[in-house]
């Protein structure tokens, strides 16, 4: 027998570390969204543009992307910091921060000056939700996504922005609810047998829950 040849011990097998449930009002990581075609210009000015641009819908919510453009290259400013409350949390905010905002038909609203309180995973909020996603600047460019919980309800939904650094006034743009919902039912969930908030499957795949039917 080769000095190699002996029998190889069967590793430990580690048991699959706690996953918590996943909540109801998070971005779903297992669906394909439907898009929003257009692009929707807020505000153009001498001095700066800004736009909601990427605009997906989910069964349970809404993501889309705000592209702030400078006409010329500001590089006193630092626009990545300026999409995230957090950063300035227990200041006054600054004129540099890019207000935004959605208000639906039913006179409820969010904004990026919202803090949301710790709301326990089970629980669904009392009302929407808007939650920064990643960003990208440069002295001239600045592009950030958000995500929205949940859906509008049906007539217009409001995409609202302020800069006063760069004199832009309270601006507002609106987009028919329908077309988000409409695109929301396009939406392809990966794996409907699979509840997303437990990460398990269903114990009966031929009948999924109807928060997972899309």
């Amino acid at each position: 027998m080769g000095f190699f040849d002996r029998q190889v011990a069967a590793p430990d097998v580690e048991p699959e570390p706690f996953r918590p449930p996943r909540p109801a009002w998070m971005k779903p990581e297992d669906v394909i969204p439907g898009v929003v075609a257009e692009n929707h210009l807020l505000v153009h000015t001498d001095r700066a543009a800004v736009a909601i641009s990427g605009l997906l819908a989910y069964p349970t919510g809404l993501e889309f992307s705000v592209t702030a453009v400078l006409r010329t290259p500001d590089h006193r400013a630092d626009l990545s910091h300026h999409h995230r409350i957090g950063y300035w949390a227990g200041t006054p905010l600054p004129a540099e921060f890019l207000r935004v905002g959605v208000l639906f038909a039913d006179g409820s609203s969010v904004t990026n000056m919202d803090r949301h309180a710790f709301t326990p995973l089970d629980t669904e909020p009392p009302g929407p939700l808007l939650f920064p996603g990643s960003a990208e600047s440069d002295a001239r460019r600045h592009v950030a996504h958000y995500w929205v919980w949940p859906l509008p309800p049906a007539g217009p939904v409001a995409f609202v922005c302020e800069w006063p650094a760069y004199d832009i006034p309270e601006s507002r743009v609106q987009v028919n609810a329908q077309v988000i919902l409409d695109a929301a039912a396009r939406a392809v969930r990966l794996w409907p047998d699979t509840d997303e908030t437990t990460n398990n499957p269903h114990p009966n795949l031929s009948t999924p829950p109807d928060h997972l039917r899309g």
